[in-house]
């Protein structure tokens, strides 16, 4: 991203979406937020846009092809063409297997690994064309360790980060980045704060996002596939 370039997040709430839309917009990217609320999309974006930011709010269905496909669309023509995309949809089904509709379960993989193809399938070819391209996908500690009770959210993460992985080896020689970034902790959102104060050991929305950032940034002969972001107090190495 040499030069302010289209950036579109999709999955955008108050914590993480809302933390990218900023430091994308921040660094003069014009930046589309994309999420199925439009009363919460419209006030993360005003917020972007007293910040300085150039936004676009885009609410839409992510598990829709043809809203997917109508969404992109929108941004090109306003914004220009899209060089960095995040997916940042997530749905947080939990519940043990007998707990669980199959409507809940088949949500969770919706809005997980097909919404993020549907994305791919439009956007892949585009950036291949353009000749560089950035694509980041959001995962969790679920991505790699399923915890018991949580079959839908875990087997979705799991999915998503099986589909970036065959996206990077299919589209990285085609020179487009692919990665995907493994939050693995409590995101202090503002709705967590509110409820356990400003916790040191929870990982803030304004680093992820610069993390993020950087990895964007990457030139072609030091691409990461898989950023691994952990707060300092993780015993990661003591077990």
């Amino acid at each position: 991203m040499s030069t302010p370039s289209t950036v579109m997040i999709a999955g955008v709430g108050p914590g993480l979406g809302a933390a990218l839309a900023r430091r994308f917009a921040q660094a003069g990217h014009p930046t589309a937020l994309g999420a199925r609320s439009k009363t919460a999309l419209t006030e993360i974006t005003s917020q972007v846009r007293q910040a300085g930011g150039l936004a676009l709010a885009v609410p839409y269905d992510v598990t829709n092809d043809q809203a997917v496909a109508a969404a992109i669309g929108q941004v090109q023509s306003q914004l220009g063409p899209i060089t960095t995309f995040i997916y940042n949809a997530g749905n947080q089904a939990r519940g043990g297997v007998q707990d669980l509709s199959p409507d809940a379960f088949t949500a969770a993989w919706q809005v997980g690994p097909y919404g993020a193809f549907l994305h791919a399938k439009q956007l892949l070819p585009k950036m291949a064309a353009q000749g560089n391209g950035v694509m980041l996908f959001t995962g969790a500690t679920s991505s790699v360790h399923a915890p018991a009770k949580n079959p839908a959210f875990a087997s979705a993460k799991f999915g998503l980060r099986g589909l970036a992985m065959s996206l990077m080896r299919e589209w990285g020689p085609k020179g487009v980045h692919v990665a995907h970034v493994l939050v693995d902790g409590v995101i202090l959102t503002p709705r967590v704060q509110s409820e356990v104060g400003d916790q040191p050991d929870y990982l803030r929305t304004e680093d992820i996002a610069e993390a993020y950032y950087q990895l964007a940034l990457q030139p072609p002969s030091a691409w990461t596939f898989e950023l691994d972001l952990r707060p300092f107090t993780d015993d990661y190495f003591e077990n």
